[in-house]
């Protein structure tokens, strides 16, 4: 009898978090809902945007404003182009409704300093994706393609002409995969500074570790990006960069904390 009433009185609990989970996911979904009619209604114009690296590589290659063409051999091809820009844009316009959902459930079982501690690194997050989906968009998109327009032929003598012709889909999925393989790595710093946090590892660890990050770096940027040189060495690169921040970061978190101990004992 005594350990049905502790069962009873313990499950108490779990039902409110649920309830609490619940009402979290039914906003984010919500969020991300209304954000996907949004992008959605806008598909084409945000397309349209998507196409400009494409039009910066044509002027790096001194090409006709015209050989900007884009096909989809599918009927159906360009709508569910436009559904996925809509699925990408809607999480990105809700992903702060979806932090501050995830941020409302998770405090409360916080101590105050671990959620002043917690906040910085889900206003970092967002902050780190976009300036890694900036360096693509405005950067490494424009010479990737302008990569690959090198690769044309103009037709002259007794050459075939071979022209780039890239279908929607297949465009919209390299600039896709190009903006989350760069977001990822640019959350680099704030994982390894949680995981400094948490004490599971020190900046001694990473700083013994670069060799080994280095290759795991162009390893990354093997499957994360397109198969060619360019693509993988301009992910590599800022990565390797990226883990050279999160080692000092991890040295500033270590020193403040050896500060703060320090106070503490003092003041003791």
């Amino acid at each position: 009898m005594r350990d049905e009433t502790e069962i009873e009185a313990s499950s108490a609990p779990l039902i409110e978090h649920l309830v609490e989970l619940r009402r979290r996911l039914i906003w984010s979904l919500l969020g991300f809902f209304l954000a996907f009619l949004f992008c959605f209604i806008f598909a084409k114009q945000l397309f349209n945007l998507l196409v400009v690296p494409y039009q910066i590589a044509v002027g790096w290659s001194g090409l006709p404003e015209d050989q900007v063409r884009l096909i989809y051999t599918a009927p159906q091809e360009f709508f569910f182009t436009q559904v996925k820009i809509a699925a990408f844009g809607g999480f990105f316009l809700a992903f702060p409704l979806i932090a501050v959902q995830i941020y409302k459930f998770v405090a409360p079982g916080l101590y105050r300093d671990e959620r002043q501690a917690f906040l910085p690194f889900l206003i970092a997050t967002p902050v780190l994706f976009l300036l890694g989906a900036m360096l693509v968009y405005f950067f490494f998109t424009p010479m990737v393609m302008w990569f690959f327009l090198s690769m044309q032929q103009s037709g002259a003598g007794d050459q075939p002409i071979i022209q780039l012709l890239p279908r929607v889909s297949e465009y919209l999925s390299l600039i896709m995969t190009l903006i989350f393989a760069f977001g990822l790595v640019f959350q680099l710093p704030v994982v390894t500074s949680l995981l400094v946090r948490a004490g599971i590892v020190t900046s001694k660890d990473l700083g013994g570790k670069r060799k080994y990050a280095i290759v795991l770096a162009f390893v990354a940027a093997a499957v994360l990006t397109p198969p060619d040189p360019m693509s993988q060495i301009g992910l590599a690169v800022p990565t390797i960069l990226l883990y050279e921040i999160s080692v000092w970061t991890a040295r500033l978190i270590e020193r403040r904390r050896a500060e703060r101990e320090a106070e503490r004992e003092a003041q003791g």
